[in-house]
């Protein structure tokens, strides 16, 4: 409609002015909650055409928009703004064609649709994940759904960084202190396992200091000296070398991580169709490093480190190979986006990497493009706000993470305390309890954190989250399950449904609804340009708001025209196969029974 009303704007300057303006001189918007009328054009530009008030003009142009347009049926003038006023045959042919096509809002991707590789995860095998990491899955995931329902090909990808001196760490301390325990003999998750142990390492390293520190050390030198650090150095070359024991011990300890992550995974809901590991693309990084030497775009030191000045580009040294020969991230990175660009037709690269990162993925843009990779500065980085809790951040050395599994666990029980409290499963099956706590938690979790903007720093509240009114996924899923029970209702009562409903009068309520549930493809398409799953979220927010201030006013099933009754079931039924449909680009799920 937008289209149609600014093409028709072009034609009644020309027609009523003699002038010809361009289409980005026509604004065309959704007209204020305040004011009467669906979309508003601000008539201020075309002033110099008609040599008239700004009241005129916009009369000029209304008349001669509605003579020209049968969906219109009036308008209003608020200054210079034209307020039009579509027609009720309109939206009823709006929801008939939401009712029709149940992927409405998606678009499919073609032969020549271009593919997208996401990166999101990009765990450490040194400890499990956690709630930082549940914002990254979820972030990813759903910009992956997102893009999807745009007609984009896309290829879910994972960096695991399974090699460095954060990873002997781990393995150092299980040589020194664990005794041969595995997940099998302890009973715990593999990555749990894992992480506690690099949580070991670093008390150790602390203790060391501290004694270094008393006996005169400086705080700097006893970290450099304390052989705990020396011993996890050591081990890295070792490893670096294909040491067979020390591989052993890394292949051995990573398997336990893989499993435990996979399990984690699951959970979350996220998938990925390619795993890259850092094992494998570290080197590919460093031949191209090295390449950069022998070509004069980077420069080895006396030490032998290399290292790259982009003090020319406005940044400045960055080393890309320790004096030892070991690698950094950024070497890695390089490496992996060689492999990546060889493996796929990828046409755009997301990075979903915290905005702590931004820098580095500065760097890696401009180091590729100066290796002569004519998409390194197509790389996108798409960067968010870190995830708090009310007690401050979390410290993964200090152990004092939030586990996702944790987390989950923890927000299971808080769904099944409210929902006992509430008393709304009273009759249901324990097995069918538990999976809608399951639900529940889970939608919770990803509706509080995909609804803020990503690019802000949020504050996590699991008891928050789990609230069944206001802004929040449990809500929104029993306004789908409200949805569904009556539904049922019309099936048990022998009431069909039609496929799509005749033109009728409908009252501001039905009219306000279909206006937001036809304005769901642009709403995922502006998801899709901005990489932000929070529209979808709020957009489904004020869906469900709307329907429930609707079904608290005016009676579905008890409305004695039937022919009204039939539409407002149709507009029942389509909006929940919206809420569905929206919730899907989140990766949440909607219980059909609350």
């Amino acid at each position: 409609m937008e289209i149609l009303i600014r093409n028709k704007v072009i034609e009644a300057i020309k027609v009523l002015y003699g002038q010809i303006v361009d289409e980005k001189q026509v604004q065309v918007q959704t007209t204020r909650k305040e004011f009467a009328g669906d979309k508003t054009v601000m008539v201020f530009p075309f002033l110099r055409f008609s040599k008239k008030t700004a009241e005129q003009t916009a009369e000029e142009i209304g008349a001669f928009l509605v003579d020209s347009i049968t969906e219109l049926s009036g308008y209003n003038i608020v200054k210079g703004f034209l307020n039009l006023e579509i027609s009720n045959n309109y939206w009823i042919n709006q929801l008939n064609m939401a009712a029709a096509d149940e992927n409405f809002g998606f678009k499919f991707s073609g032969e020549n649709s271009e593919m997208v590789m996401i990166e999101y995860s990009s765990p450490n095998t040194n400890k499990p994940l956690h709630l930082g990491h549940i914002r990254n899955n979820l972030l990813g995931f759903s910009i992956s759904e997102i893009m999807k329902a745009n007609g984009n090909k896309v290829v879910k990808t994972n960096i695991v960084n399974d090699r460095g001196i954060h990873i002997c760490k781990s393995m150092l301390a299980w040589q020194k202190l664990g005794q041969g325990e595995t997940p099998e003999s302890s009973g715990k998750k593999g990555d749990h396992l894992v992480g506690e142990y690099y949580v070991k390492f670093d008390q150790l390293f602390k203790k060391e200091i501290a004694a270094l520190v008393a006996e005169g050390s400086t705080e700097d030198e006893a970290k450099e000296k304390a052989p705990i650090i020396k011993e996890a150095r050591e081990m890295l070359l070792k490893w670096e070398a294909n040491d067979p024991e020390t591989r052993e011990l890394w292949e051995t300890m990573n398997s336990w991580v893989y499993a435990g992550f996979a399990e984690t995974y699951k959970t979350l809901g996220v998938d990925f169709d390619k795993i890259y590991y850092e094992s494998n693309t570290y080197t590919v990084g460093r031949d191209e490093v090295l390449r950069g030497v022998k070509e004069g775009i980077f420069e080895q030191m006396d030490d032998t480190s290399v290292w790259a000045d982009l003090s020319k580009d406005g940044l400045d040294r960055k080393i890309l190979l320790r004096s030892d020969g070991t690698s950094v991230y950024m070497t890695q990175d390089i490496g992996t986006a060689k492999i990546r660009y060889s493996d796929y037709p990828i046409d755009h690269m997301i990075y979903v990497v915290g905005n702590e990162q931004i820098y580095h993925f500065q760097v890696l843009s401009l180091l590729l493009d100066k290796l002569g990779y004519k998409w390194g500065k197509d790389l996108y980085h798409f960067s968010y706000g870190m995830v708090e809790l009310p007690q401050g951040k979390m410290k993964s050395r200090e152990g004092t993470v939030v586990d996702a599994d944790d987390l989950v666990a923890g927000m299971i029980d808080v769904a099944r305390k409210v929902s006992e409290e509430l008393g709304k499963l009273d009759g249901y099956s324990d097995e069918e309890k538990e999976r809608i706590y399951h639900t529940v938690a889970l939608g919770a979790l990803k509706y509080f954190i995909l609804k803020v903007d990503p690019k802000k720093t949020m504050m996590f509240n699991p008891e928050e989250s789990i609230d069944f009114n206001g802004n929040t996924g449990p809500f929104i899923q029993y306004t789908y399950a409200r949805i569904q029970s009556v539904l049922r209702k019309a099936a048990d009562a022998g009431i069909e449904i039609p496929l799509e409903v005749p033109a009728i009068e409908i009252n501001e309520k039905e009219c306000a609804l279909i206006k937001i549930l036809s304005s769901f493809p642009s709403v995922v398409e502006d998801a899709g340009q901005n990489h932000s799953p929070a529209l979808v979220a709020n957009f489904v927010y004020d869906l469900v708001k709307e329907f429930n201030q609707f079904y608290h006013d005016i009676s579905i099933m008890n409305e004695p025209d039937e022919q009204i009754r039939k539409f407002r079931l149709l507009l029942a039924k389509t909006i929940g196969s919206t809420i569905k449909n929206g919730f899907s680009l989140l990766g949440i799920e909607v219980p059909e029974r609350m």
